[in-house]
């Protein structure tokens, strides 16, 4: 099984304790770095660039530089543009998630409605990252 290094990028800070317990529970993935906001993300890419995640894992709605940020952010900077952006919000709503894919992210995911359901959140995550793979 291929473990994929992620960063996540979540403020809220229960969101992510349980986020971690989802992925540390799951397998497949190693989290190199979980991040308050798009700002922080910003800082960690430019201070890695010969260490770069898998995949970023992104809340849409933050403080400071949010998910749309980011994935705007990935186009004008070339150097990371190959690292797959998933953005993830509590919204289901059809016209966010098209906006969202349609300005660059690699996939949309609803987050739970409970904390307690990131297991099968991770493994469905996984899933879609060995299909982009194949």
């Amino acid at each position: 099984m291929k473990t994929y290094r992620i960063i996540i990028v979540e403020n809220d800070e229960d969101e992510q304790f349980f986020m971690k317990e989802g992925f540390d529970a799951a397998g497949g993935f190693q989290i190199v770095a979980q991040l308050k906001s798009g700002d922080d993300l910003f800082e960690w890419l430019n201070e890695h660039k010969d260490n770069l995640p898998d995949v970023i894992l992104s809340d849409l709605n933050m403080p400071g530089k949010n998910g749309y940020d980011i994935i705007e952010e990935q186009k004008k900077t070339g150097w990371w543009s190959k690292v797959p952006v998933i953005i993830t919000s509590t919204s289901s709503t059809k016209s966010i998630m098209d906006r969202c894919l349609a300005q660059g992210a690699a996939a949309y995911i609803v987050k739970p409605d409970t904390f307690v359901e990131y297991v099968p959140y991770v493994r469905n995550l996984y899933k879609q990252m060995e299909e982009e793979k194949n």
